[in-house]
């Protein structure tokens, strides 16, 4: 069933919305499943400034390890580590983070249904100036076929701390992603978040399109939303944020009361979340869907802003598809 007990932050639109990393929702979030439960433990390879992790380590250093620029070794260490009965985080940027090392997240974490959590930071074209050896496109796809393994795309920098915190939480292996660049913080602390629960962010009297996204984009989808319906194109956006295990319900609920979708994602189009979604309906309540993502190609150096509005993932283009498949159909 559709979430609709959203409790979003009154100013959600307001340009002067406050606007911080989810990589920092994680180092909070690390902190506060560290006090609840001795057993955390955080791992990173030579970047604990950039992932966060350094907040971890001036709280518990003793629970920290620095495993320098070895994310195999670190995979495999935290499996160890895990099998002794500790809840590992291992961290690292998207790009090293299942990049380098999925062989062994593979077999020592998945394949054992080890409780570890991989925590890949800076993902999506939003790195920005790094280029595209650094902006990590395909690990939702590549994470989500790996049998038992739970993914989890937060939205802004307060879902990703209940995101950790629940990570920490949650029995078997999970992949989190989180991003560089700062993002508008439109969630609360009343925000309600569960792994394997869409959230229904808005919803116009009688919706058309149904918008639905996974990580930073839901803002991108949410300001797309409210400009359609100004226009009167009625618009619903579901927020998941939980690609995997998804939640079908809600997401064929939508679908049925919309007729039509768009999936919005900063990751490849193909085998990410548009390509959960489609296939989740292709068998459950068929609907013309249009997945909105990085069509095929790498990225490149710019800036976050001119690098999503290129590939079209920002709200003018979000919109524009939109009003075209409520034409078309």
């Amino acid at each position: 069933m559709l979430n609709r007990d959203a409790h979003l932050s009154e100013n959600v639109f307001s340009p002067d919305i406050e606007e911080k990393p989810t990589r920092d929702g994680f180092g909070t979030g690390a902190v506060e499943a560290g006090r609840a439960d001795a057993r955390v433990v955080v791992l990173t390879a030579d970047l604990a400034e950039s992932t966060r992790a350094e907040w971890f380590q001036k709280e518990f250093p003793a629970r920290f390890i620095e495993m320098g620029v070895a994310e195999q070794g670190m995979a495999t260490v935290a499996a160890g580590m895990a099998r002794a009965g500790k809840i590992p985080f291992i961290t690292s940027y998207a790009a090293f983070s299942p990049g380098r090392n999925y062989e062994q997240i593979r077999t020592t974490i998945a394949l054992n249904q080890m409780p570890v959590k991989i925590c890949g930071m800076h993902a999506g074209v939003s790195v920005g100036p790094d280029g595209a050896t650094h902006q990590m496109l395909e690990d939702i796809g590549m994470m989500r076929m790996l049998p038992g393994m739970t993914v989890i795309v937060p939205a802004d920098a307060v879902e990703a701390h209940k995101a950790t915190v629940a990570a920490a939480k949650t029995d078997g292996p999970v992949y989190l992603r989180f991003g560089r660049s700062a993002t508008p913080v439109f969630t609360t602390s009343r925000t309600p978040f569960m792994i394997g629960k869409a959230l229904l962010l808005f919803e116009s009297e009688k919706p058309q399109v149904a918008i639905f996204s996974t990580g930073s984009v839901s803002y991108t989808a949410l300001v797309a939303a409210r400009t359609l319906a100004e226009e009167g194109i009625g618009a619903l956006v579901l927020h998941v944020p939980t690609v995997k295990p998804l939640d079908v319900e809600a997401i064929v609920e939508a679908a049925k009361r919309a007729g039509r979708v768009i999936t919005l994602e900063e990751h490849q189009a193909a085998g990410g979340f548009g390509s959960t979604i489609a296939e989740c309906l292709s068998e459950q309540h068929p609907v013309p869907i249009t997945r909105l993502g990085i069509q095929d190609q790498f990225g490149q150096s710019g800036s976050p802003e001119e690098l999503l509005a290129h590939y079209g993932l920002d709200a003018v283009h979000v919109a524009d598809v939109a009003r075209a498949l409520v034409r078309a159909v």
